[in-house]
């Protein structure tokens, strides 16, 4: 399966569980809007999240795949399978004791992350039960992940990309438990939602087991033990904490300071919602498989094939990002208006959203050329030299956003966020160039100054386009004129990108058909 035939393969998958995902937080906006309850739960999932993606997706999967990948090349499956049970069993009794700690703990660690929270005791005591509920998500999500890395080594990407589907799937059953039950913005909802989550996690668990089981690589655990082979995973998972979880320490960073000032952990929230879509369909997609593909390239010795798979998912990962990231800076109020500006969410908090989301948006382009670099690294084995950069953007982050927050409140914490990412990316492309691990080819140097062209005629359109569909926003406008508004919008700005970027050049229509093609 080819480089671009796997990323659309993630992509679609990725594509249809955010769409879900926007009509699950729509639900949430409608049923909770900013308020309390809405800011207590999501501080309950960021917490798992955060622990999820440092000691799986940012940390044992990094380690683990390059490693596994070169034993289903070099050794055979049956030996990557045994390599796999060990790191399985060892991740495991790991998650059961800081899943206990940590929930044992739990109102420490609410003053740590929710400072803000800790001078009005029911948010605490509703955030402090919330995350309980919540916490064992990062033990069934963590094995999930691990899971997803043993399937993307063998090429078997579908299972992985659909387990998120299940999320949103549980999470828009449970809006539907709290209609039917009729608790509205209360406490009730916030622990319906909690629960939701925590079956979530399950029910992903149990989809990825089925999966591995069908390729072969039923992960059964046993006593942990610490081989040689479990020991290099946990050396090189140590810097990839860091260096793989990096948007989520910043994220964290900016809940830690957002809970400081009022609604903005609920505004970033949602802002955070938006500019993930395209990150996940795109940017997360390329280098979920880019990781394994490199590490097979390097373990053939294959280093001109390796160098133009991250030319061409450079060039991809660019001439899809770039667009997402002017239109949501072009027309970030349209956008919040027609998803959220219902039931619970008003008015006022779409012109709060809007700000932080042009801001988050400016930094999308940087988060997905950093899911590009860093599996230049790790497929290598090398988790050092992006956790170094990693930690000085978190810095950045810190300083930032104490800083920027003074004066533009929570949009400075969204900026600060997206000027992390950008010294991120940086850093890391700086650093592969210079070690002779990456150039920009004949081809990527020609494209990527057509790209920009080409995005920002785009946006240029749509400003003038949302000029003229003012109206479809105004107080009393009503759905239907805000949705095809926002319909017409979203269609003028991808018919004229692409007829841009055919015309200049950046992107042939037939060639990306072809780069694209099952």
């Amino acid at each position: 399966m080819s480089l671009a035939k796997s990323a659309a393969t993630v992509g679609g998958l990725t594509l249809v569980s955010r769409i879900l995902g926007f009509l699950r937080d729509q639900l949430i906006a409608f049923t909770l809007g900013t308020g309390y309850v809405a800011e207590a739960f999501f501080v309950a999932q960021r917490f798992p999240n955060l622990f999820r993606a440092l000691f799986a997706e940012g940390a044992f999967n990094n380690a683990f795949v390059p490693l596994f990948a070169k034993r289903v090349e070099g050794e055979g499956e049956a030996n990557a399978r045994a390599f796999a049970i060990d790191v399985f069993s060892v991740l495991l009794a790991w998650l059961v004791l800081f899943s206990a700690v940590a929930m044992m703990a739990m109102p420490l660690l609410i003053y740590v992350i929710a400072p803000g929270f800790t001078g009005d005791s029911n948010m605490l005591e509703l955030t402090v039960s919330l995350t309980r509920i919540c916490f064992p998500y990062l033990l069934f999500m963590s094995l999930t992940a691990l899971q997803s890395g043993v399937l993307n080594s063998l090429n078997r990407f579908t299972a992985a990309a659909a387990a998120p589907i299940l999320l949103n799937v549980v999470m828009i059953a449970s809006n539907g438990v709290a209609w039917l039950l009729a608790t509205g913005n209360t406490p009730a909802t916030g622990h319906i939602f909690a629960w939701g989550l925590f079956a979530s996690g399950v029910a992903q668990y149990a989809m990825l087991a089925f999966a591995c089981n069908r390729a072969n690589m039923r992960l059964i655990p046993r006593w942990p033990r610490l081989t040689p082979d479990v020991r290099r995973v946990i050396a090189l998972s140590i810097p990839g904490i860091i260096s793989g979880g990096v948007m989520q320490i910043n994220l964290l960073v900016a809940t830690m300071i957002a809970t400081t000032l009022p609604g903005a952990v609920a505004f970033l929230y949602y802002a955070d919602r938006l500019y993930q879509l395209p990150l996940g369909v795109i940017g997360v997609a390329i280098g979920v498989v880019l990781l394994p593909d490199l590490s097979r390239k390097l373990r053939a010795g294959d280093g001109v094939g390796a160098l133009a798979s991250q030319n061409r998912a450079l060039e991809l990962s660019m001439f899809l990002t770039l667009p997402s990231a002017i239109a949501l800076m072009a027309i970030p109020h349209p956008i919040i208006h027609t998803v959220f500006e219902h039931g619970a969410f008003t008015r006022a908090d779409s012109f709060a959203v809007a700000p932080a989301l042009l801001a988050f948006a400016a930094g999308l382009p940087a988060f997905s050329l950093a899911k590009v670099f860093q599996p230049g690294f790790y497929a290598r084995e090398d988790t050092r030299t992006p956790m170094r950069y990693a930690v000085a953007s978190v810095a950045i982050n810190v300083a930032a956003s104490l800083l920027l927050s003074r004066y533009m409140g929570h949009v400075g914490i969204a900026l600060a966020t997206s000027l992390a990412a950008w010294v991120n990316a940086g850093l890391l492309g700086a650093a592969l160039s210079r070690q002779g691990l990456f150039k920009l080819d004949e081809r990527s140097r020609a494209r990527l100054p057509r790209i920009i062209l080409s995005a920002l005629a785009m946006g240029g359109l749509l400003l003038g386009g949302n000029l003229l569909l003012h109206d479809n926003y105004a107080p009393g406008a009503g759905f239907l004129a805000a949705a095809w508004g926002l319909l017409a919008l979203v269609s003028a700005g991808v018919v004229s990108y692409f007829a841009i970027a055919h015309l200049t050049g950046a992107m042939r229509i037939g060639e990306l058909r072809q780069l694209l093609r099952r």
